[in-house]
């Protein structure tokens, strides 16, 4: 069994300052100096602030249900330290991944090359549950089509103590949390601004200018001054917070699909000042409720008509309309040979090892080593419709199976990961929890994030489910400049 990776303390030390890694003394000094009744008393006054400011977000109790309760995302005091040169490295791995994603649903689009190299099985792609036919033949602004990426990164141990970062997933349709990472970094900076005295640590704070830009970047064609808005499905929605806080920051308004009509091939928004051209729509909504003459006859959350003016390119949807057929945890597998197909480079990232159920001989290895690994929904999220093998008992075990039986191919299945752990403020002290980062990558005419990203913790005691549905929370993310 591999050993665990600690974030601050060396594998196999104790927490001594001589233990600690060197991106983490000057915090790990500082830390032991603060008395425990000091920290609790920060940590009630970030709660009431964030609670102030209506930072919460709903929590459902399966994921079939109509009914949530809203709660807070529990934040932690002690931030997840990256050095300079792992950063560098994690950047450049990508923006490596992210540009050969693109590459690939522009070519699901058009000449499906990497099919006809045999590289990706045709009915991966034809029968995806995300693949949308109405994209076959569209052109979209400089071939982009996830502009905003969320990318799941966790770290591992090597048999030498040393850690890895591996990908997890692909978030490329409508990657939430980057409200929760701002939030964070002004919330550590009002409670504790002495440790940022101490620290160069890279700012995150200009995330929303370089969101507006690159929505402004992949506007219409011949369009030099576009109207960009924020589309969301309304106050209800569990992350509906983020919506307003993003386009608050952006300067930009915040829309619901009532809130936009069709006219001469355009979209328009309705204003006190009347019809106001959009250009660029940030939708915060799933392909399934963009266009009710389209998709969904029942919804009305979108705009009837949206995807006639997206497809004359008269306006630009960001993320594009399709981009899931790429984070399918089924195609997830495939996106080292997109980046060798595409680009010609060896993955600077790996991805962790990943069984396919639908194929005869993972399916096998899956069904004999269920108590082993953990079994995701292909297009499953948040941490639902998933097996932890380790974790479950043996009823839930055989309920899980029978489950893999009737649908192989609705499922992927990946070694059991012992997630780095970072020393994280609990009721018992200060203890190691489970965590995972989540980056946020843009593109428009060029592939650029704020250093850093959304790191998720999984509060429960061994507990490996980070999803602050699942009752995770967050931390901030320092990445320490040279």
């Amino acid at each position: 069994m591999r050993p665990m990776f600690d974030e601050m303390h060396a594998t196999g030390a104790t927490a001594t300052d001589t233990a600690v890694r060197d991106h983490y003394r000057t915090y790990a000094r500082w830390l032991a100096q603060q008395p425990s009744d000091a920290m609790r008393a920060r940590r009630e006054e970030a709660e009431m602030i964030f609670r102030r400011v209506g930072i919460t977000f709903a929590v459902y109790g399966d994921k079939d249900s109509g009914e949530g309760t809203e709660r807070l995302i529990p934040f932690d005091l002690i931030p997840r330290v990256i050095p300079a040169h792992e950063w560098r490295e994690m950047e450049a791995g990508l923006t490596q991944r992210v540009t050969a994603l693109n590459r690939f649903i522009h070519d699901v689009y058009h000449g499906q090359e990497i099919v006809k190299a045999g590289i990706v099985p045709a009915d991966q792609i034809l029968s995806n549950a995300q693949f949308r036919p109405e994209m076959v033949g569209v052109d979209v602004p400089g071939g982009v089509y996830s502009h905003i990426s969320g990318i799941d990164i966790v770290r591992v141990a090597n048999p030498d103590g040393s850690g890895q970062y591996y990908v997890l997933e692909d978030n490329l349709r409508v990657p939430s949390g980057v409200s929760y990472m701002l939030e964070n970094r002004k919330m550590m900076m009002r409670l504790f601004p002495d440790l940022f005295a101490n620290h160069r640590i890279a700012p995150v704070a200009h995330y929303p200018d370089l969101l507006l830009e690159t929505l402004r970047e992949v506007a219409p064609n011949g369009v030099n001054d576009p109207t960009v808005v924020v589309l969301t499905p309304g106050m209800y929605n569990s992350a509906y917070f983020e919506h307003a806080f993003l386009a608050q920051q952006m300067g930009v308004e915040l829309v619901e699909g009532q809130d936009l009509f069709v006219k001469d091939n355009f979209v328009f928004m309705r204003t006190t000042r009347g019809p106001k051209r959009v250009d660029v729509i940030y939708r915060r909504l799933d392909d399934d409720f963009l266009d009710p003459l389209v998709f969904r006859p029942d919804t009305t959350l979108g705009c009837p008509g949206l995807l006639s003016v997206y497809r004359a390119g008269n306006v630009t949807l960001s993320n594009a309309v399709g981009t899931g057929v790429a984070d399918d945890k089924s195609i997830y597998a495939y996106v080292p040979k997109m980046i060798e197909f595409y680009l010609g480079e060896k993955p600077i990232l790996n991805n962790v090892p990943t069984y396919l159920c639908r194929e005869k001989d993972d399916y096998q290895y899956v069904l004999d080593h269920l108590h082993e690994l953990v079994v995701k929904e292909v297009h499953g999220a948040g941490g639902y419709g998933m097996l932890v093998g380790p974790a479950s008992t043996k009823a839930e075990i055989a309920a899980f199976r029978a489950q893999l039986v009737a649908n192989p191919s609705n499922y992927i299945a990946q070694p059991t990961l012992s997630l780095s752990t970072c020393p994280t403020f609990v009721e018992s002290g200060v203890a190691p929890r489970h965590i995972d980062l989540r980056p946020f990558v843009l593109s428009g005419k060029s592939v650029q994030m704020v250093a850093g990203g959304l790191t998720r913790v999984a509060l429960k005691e061994g507990s490996l489910v980070v999803n602050s549905s699942q009752g995770g929370g967050t931390k901030d993310t320092w990445v320490l400049e040279d």
